[in-house]
């Protein structure tokens, strides 16, 4: 079969190698978002994928609007049998959704409807979620609104990061991207059409998301360091300095009479443990400003920490 892909983030790496390896997969052409200017320097930055794409010698095409005629009559020319588009960035119009013989499909990591939109593994984590997944779809004119193709649940351990969840479902769905592609060639997919009243959103992340509120239960503070891990970092202040935190757990040490951000125990024994609005986080990964990440221990032996001291001040 012939296919065209369309990505562009380090998500959408493992489904294109996976395609691109499979004897039965031809990946005609790559498509991805254009290349951006950064730092000071203003150093041109290629997406994750068309890194990978160029490593593979595949053909790399790239626009602002995909849904310009011109582009569309360069992806009618290559007459695919399926247009896939993982995490692209882009709606695509009616008219470039009608260009493949089965279609346009895609790969969403959630387990739609729920989390539809551009943030679903955060909003999985965040949220406490025991269990997410993969799904593939039908693209249609709206966003993560099409008809599903096939599910598959990923667990949700309790100190994964959103780094360590993106990179399961990025594996996970390029095997489930494979299957979707076989079946329907073969006729044997399903297609099931979307239940709308049960839809919910999972929207852009924004940075200041990272600011730690110790009103918030343990729970909920350990969720979001584990949200913004690795980017764009949980955070909160110590005499005056941002301190970030990388790595936490609930403790099962009952609250305190302190005031939420109060420091609890700090030795190395205990390790450091803060009063929250409800339950102690035990903080296990910590960073200055111009350090290095260094474990609670490691912190604890060159830096003077006491209890009662406050988190949250600037």
């Amino acid at each position: 079969m012939k296919i065209v892909f369309m990505g562009t983030p380090e998500f959408a790496v493992p489904s294109l190698l996976k395609l691109n390896n499979d004897q039965e997969i031809e990946v005609e052409a790559v498509v991805t978002q254009p290349d951006r200017k950064s730092g000071r320097g203003q150093k041109v930055h290629y997406s994750d994928i068309k890194e990978k794409a160029l490593e593979n010698d595949l053909e790399v095409m790239q626009s602002k609007n995909v849904n310009q005629k011109e582009f569309l009559d360069k992806l009618a020319e290559i007459e695919p049998d399926f247009i896939v588009v993982v995490a692209f960035g882009q709606k695509l119009s009616p008219e470039l959704l009608e260009i493949p013989k089965y279609g346009c499909i895609n790969l969403h990591a959630s387990l739609l409807p729920e989390y539809r939109g551009s943030s679903p593994i955060h909003k999985a984590i965040i949220d406490g979620k025991k269990v997410t997944g993969n799904t593939t779809m039908y693209m249609d004119e709206g966003w993560d609104d099409g008809d599903i193709i096939y599910q598959q649940e990923i667990e949700i351990a309790e100190d994964d990061t959103v780094g360590v969840l993106h990179d399961k479902l990025a594996k996970a769905g390029a095997e489930l991207l494979i299957k979707t592609l076989k079946d329907i060639e073969a006729g044997q997919a399903p297609r099931i059409k979307q239940d709308d009243s049960k839809a919910t959103f999972a929207y852009k992340i924004d940075k200041s998301l990272g600011e730690i509120d110790w009103e918030q239960s343990a729970q909920e503070i350990h969720n979001l360091i584990r949200c913004v891990n690795p980017w764009p970092g949980a955070y909160t202040f110590l005499n005056g300095e941002r301190l970030k935190l990388w790595q936490s757990s609930v403790s099962k040490l009952e609250n305190t009479d302190f005031e939420p951000g109060t420091i609890v125990k700090a030795n190395i024994k205990d390790g450091i443990l803060v009063q929250t609005g409800d339950g102690i986080l035990a903080i296990e990964k910590l960073q200055l400003p111009g350090s290095k990440k260094i474990e609670a221990e490691d912190f604890l032996n060159g830096y003077q920490l006491s209890s009662e001291e406050k988190l949250g001040t600037n």
